[in-house]
């Protein structure tokens, strides 16, 4: 039931729905995400293996604040010398995204930061991660806080999740998500996700947000811990 509801999601997800990102992974030269190519690609050991991921981040989470708000499921991240998601993507893939086409789709990327941390290596082109999948993560202050908590709060099957909080899976994420964008002011609360698993840059935090129709990849303040802040805790599912 696990795997078959979601392929389903996945095959329905902004990777083959969204025609913009469609043709942006075409583009790429990776193969669509289909329900035909997911069953095909992982086989039902590695379903199971997500599925106890899934499980284990909600069932660990289950207590942290807007819990009762963070979708947990399976997120596809493609292969970064195919498609690169820490940054800035090609404007064509946002135009079905934000109704941008342009200039006016350009992603929002902080000068200062560096290429950011890779997680997902070279070489498969998806690899499946259980995490948030929603539109909004998990509260659990700021970048200081989070970086200064006990390995406990943050680990599972023995995976110290801050690791995996980086702008590659977010930048995924906001491309699965298709044109309902996760940490959007559109529809209702405006969040933004940090990346703990991002080195600071001159003292300042990496985060992710879509704001006024851009993907934003900002730097800000390590301390701030208002309850927009937000976190998205992984696994990733060899």
């Amino acid at each position: 039931m696990f795997a078959s509801d979601q392929i389903k999601l996945l095959a329905e997800s902004g990777w083959n729905a969204c025609e913009s990102v469609r043709e942006g992974v075409r583009r790429a030269g990776l193969p669509l995400p289909t329900a035909d190519y997911l069953e095909r690609a992982f086989d039902t050991p590695r379903w199971e293996r997500a599925r106890r991921a899934v499980e284990a981040l909600t069932a660990h989470f289950r207590d942290a604040r807007f819990a009762d708000e963070a979708v947990f499921g399976i997120l596809l991240v493609p292969d970064p010398d195919k498609l690169d998601t820490r940054g800035a993507v090609d404007p064509a893939m946002r135009a079905d995204q934000t109704g941008k086409t342009g200039k006016g789709a350009v992603d929002v990327v902080d000068r200062a930061l560096p290429a950011g941390r890779l997680v997902v290596e070279p070489g498969a082109d998806w690899t499946p991660v259980a995490t948030v999948t929603g539109p909004a993560g998990l509260h659990f202050g700021s970048y200081e806080e989070i970086g200064a908590a006990d390995a406990g709060t943050f680990t599972v099957d023995g995976v110290d999740t801050r690791e995996l909080m980086v702008r590659q899976i977010w930048g995924a994420r906001v491309l699965q998500s298709g044109n309902e964008l996760p940490d959007c002011e559109v529809g209702g609360g405006w969040t933004f996700t940090l990346f703990p698993g991002e080195q600071l840059v001159d003292g300042k935090a990496a985060s992710g947000t879509v704001l006024h129709d851009k993907v934003r990849f900002r730097l800000g303040r390590s301390d701030r811990g208002i309850a927009v802040v937000r976190v998205c805790p992984a696994l990733v599912v060899a």
